[in-house]
């Protein structure tokens, strides 16, 4: 199912002239409001979180920011086409306050302990979601319309099969670790606080093992290709995603997987213009059509044959609404509609009885050859 995304400022909460202080101060705030570690189990704080972090990797670097205001979605997304783009987008809770130790060494010196309550240490060891994944694809303009599949090859982190994501070697298990004790951290005085660190020796697990599997060298995890075809919906259009719960790298110690997002850039077709979920199309007609009035075919976007009344008199540049052969509406049954923009071409070349007619329809018509000016219309770069 696809996800319209929100506009990034808005995400943060912050003016577009935000400076890089304010926007980092904005997805500090949101960034542990809403964390899945302070928030197991809740899919909408996750879903927060995702989007706040995602937000904050754009407008916190100068020219993804630059590129995103001059551009919008489609300047910083589909730069990969088709191919193996993806990367992780999501980041882990310590690297919010500034890597590993930042957060719980500030909170540690004032509480002398971490975040796990009752004083105390916060275990890195125990179950974490797995990174999510992106992947970008370009879709045909047509493709994205009326909806597509897309093969999807990605790498990602799975489950050990060897040591079912233990990390021991078969009929071997862990011990605590004798430099931290378990707990994952040690402590250090510095003056009047004292000061918390990630185990050196067992990287915050808290545990250590004796003879690590080999197939995964002791991670529990194992790096993995994975094909895919993703359904994607009707009506997509360009920054649109779609989010396949789980399929991300798989989480450490028995936590959830992360997800794969499939990011949307859609080509641009050669004669019909989308905005939103109506299509634009240009329709060249003759003088006399334009004068007199005249029923002519056009062709949709799918491919119908459809047939339109041109009223007598209408000028060049004239929009004509064709109601329900737009685009359709993203998981929805309705369309948009169609716009013609009337082009009335004047011909070039004139044989000697149409240029004889010709000047008897001036001369019938009583033709000004002082016209008066009248207020300007359109774009001068036309």
């Amino acid at each position: 199912m696809a996800e319209t995304k929100r506009d990034y400022y808005e995400v943060l909460g912050v003016a577009k002239d935000a400076t890089p202080e304010q926007i980092k101060k904005a997805y500090h705030k949101l960034a542990l409001a809403n964390h899945p570690d302070t928030h197991p189990g809740d899919k909408d704080a996750e879903a927060r979180f995702k989007e706040a972090t995602e937000a904050y990797e754009v407008l916190s670097d100068e020219k993804k920011r630059a590129a995103y205001d001059q551009y919008g979605f489609a300047g910083i997304d589909g730069a990969g086409g088709m191919g193996h783009d993806y990367s992780h987008v999501y980041q882990d809770f310590s690297d919010i306050f500034g890597g590993r130790g930042g957060f719980e060494d500030i909170f540690s010196s004032f509480f002398g302990g971490g975040m796990g309550g009752q004083g105390g240490a916060r275990r890195s060891g125990g179950p974490s979601q797995g990174s999510s994944l992106r992947y970008d694809v370009t879709l045909d303009f047509k493709d994205a319309l009326f909806g597509t599949k897309v093969d999807v090859s990605y790498i990602h982190q799975v489950v050990c099969d060897t040591c079912h994501g233990s990390g021991s070697a078969d009929g071997t298990g862990t011990k605590t670790c004798p430099t931290c004790g378990g707990s994952g951290q040690v402590r250090r005085n510095s003056g009047f606080f004292t000061v918390a660190t990630t185990c050196p020796t067992c990287g915050g697990r808290g545990q250590v093992i004796d003879h690590p599997c080999q197939d995964c060298h002791g991670s529990g995890l194992k790096r993995k290709q994975t094909k895919l075809r993703v359904t994607i919906p009707a009506g997509v259009d360009n920054g649109n995603r779609v989010t396949l719960r789980g399929m991300g790298d798989a989480g450490a110690n028995g936590g959830p997987s992360g997800d794969l997002v499939v990011f949307i850039t859609v080509r641009p077709d050669k004669y019909f213009v989308r905005q939103g979920a109506d299509l634009y199309l240009q329709v060249p007609i003759s003088f006399t059509q334009a004068a007199l009035g005249s029923d002519i075919i056009i062709t949709s976007v799918d491919g119908k044959e459809l047939k339109v009344s041109i009223p007598g008199g209408t000028q060049s540049g004239k929009l004509l609404r064709v109601r329900g052969q737009g685009a359709p509406k993203l998981n929805s049954t309705d369309r948009g509609d169609l716009y013609l923009r009337i082009q009335v071409d004047t011909p070039k070349h004139l044989g000697l009885k149409a240029r004889s007619l010709m000047k008897q329809l001036s001369e019938a018509m009583g033709e000004n050859d002082r016209p008066q000016p009248v207020p300007y219309e359109g774009d001068i770069n036309e």
